[in-house]
């Protein structure tokens, strides 16, 4: 029997972990087959291959090693890189995750070589198209062919843009990820250990976004509201290179947080396991903390991920409290990775 060859575009942290969950339903089917590309969005060694090595993706068979420059600039390489990549191998289908640049580039090159296009964790929005986020993912959505959704609000935002073929809610597959690696995290991880601390002694906090790193007020606004939540905890900041470098160029005071580089995700996960509250500007890691039943404080004005505030998870920072806590069932069970490959199979049908 000829597989199906999957085409994935991989750029960014959350990517890799989603990829680690469907990467492994495809090398256990018989009926698929996988080429990885990564663009080298992310391109250092705890950005990057430390995920590869410990989600245990095989290693991509394509590195583009483009990083860096504007979005204009990065974007349009990778679109280039991509498009050289689908004229050599020629996939059925192209499979990109989430609203990075290496998102929308492999979309719009598999669209404009009318090869049709999967996007995972389709139907999102934040409805601010300041984010540059916001804008890869909804000119993804409008090119692609099958629209894998992980909530239902997301089906309802496609359906209000008038996009109703080949949408689907399958579940999240970074809930599968997460529950793959909560296991091997609390055998293997010695984070905690490491940095002295212990389970429920400390606040866990992320900042990356360009809205919150971009202007020194807003990042010393920020920085002041993680360690007002957090109440007298410890804070732990493990910090992101372009977190980094603005925190030295504009001078701003962390106060009480403690900084620490970057950590792989077994690494994280334990974090996220261990601590009492999560603050982050991370869309990835506000479902994270949900996944560990940890309160989140978003560090941002809106979230795409509206059913965490609903259901009482997660809250924004302009927010004075959370909502009474439930359950969150859009999520899935963790077969979600699964569930993409039937949509695929469907639609081949």
């Amino acid at each position: 029997m000829t597989k199906t060859t999957i085409l994935t575009v991989v750029g960014a942290r959350p990517q890799f972990i989603k990829a680690a969950a469907v990467s492994r339903a495809i090398r256990a089917s018989s009926d698929f087959s996988e080429i990885m590309v990564h663009t080298g969005q992310h391109f250092d060694e705890m950005m990057s291959d430390v995920f590869f090595r410990e989600l245990e993706i095989g290693k991509p068979e394509v590195n583009l090693a483009i990083h860096g420059g504007t979005h204009g600039a990065m974007t349009g390489q990778m679109l280039a890189g991509i498009e050289q990549c689908l004229l050599e191998r020629k996939p059925d289908w192209v499979l990109v995750y989430g609203d990075t640049n290496s998102t929308l580039a492999g979309a719009l090159a598999a669209a404009k070589l009318h090869i049709p296009v999967v996007h995972v964790e389709a139907g999102l929005r934040s409805f601010n198209r300041r984010m540059p986020e916001e804008v890869n993912r909804v000119l993804t959505d409008h090119v692609s062919a099958l629209l894998l959704s992980p909530t239902m609000t997301g089906v309802r935002n496609l359906e209000a843009e008038g996009i109703t073929r080949g949408v689907h809610h399958v579940g999240d597959v970074m809930y599968d990820a997460m529950l793959h690696a909560q296991k091997r995290s609390r055998e293997m991880s010695t984070i905690l250990a490491t940095l002295g601390l212990s389970d429920g002694g400390f606040a866990l906090a992320t900042v990356h976004r360009a809205e919150n790193t971009d202007d020194p007020a807003r990042l010393q606004a920020v920085m002041n509201a993680i360690v007002e939540t957090a109440g007298g905890l410890p804070v732990v900041l493990p910090v992101h290179p372009r977190t980094r470098q603005a925190i030295a160029r504009s001078g701003t005071q962390l106060g009480s947080i403690r900084t620490i580089d970057p950590v792989g995700y077994i690494d994280m996960v334990r974090l996220l396991d261990g601590a009492k509250v999560v603050l982050t500007d991370s869309g990835g890691l506000q479902k994270e903390a949900y996944f560990a039943r940890r309160p989140c404080v978003t560090l941002r004005d809106e979230t795409e991920w509206t059913e965490t505030l609903e259901h009482g998870w997660n809250r924004l920072w302009t927010t004075p409290d959370w909502k009474p806590r439930s359950d969150i069932t859009d999520y899935g069970t963790g077969q979600a990775a699964e569930v993409v490959l039937d949509a695929i199979r469907a639609h081949q049908g």
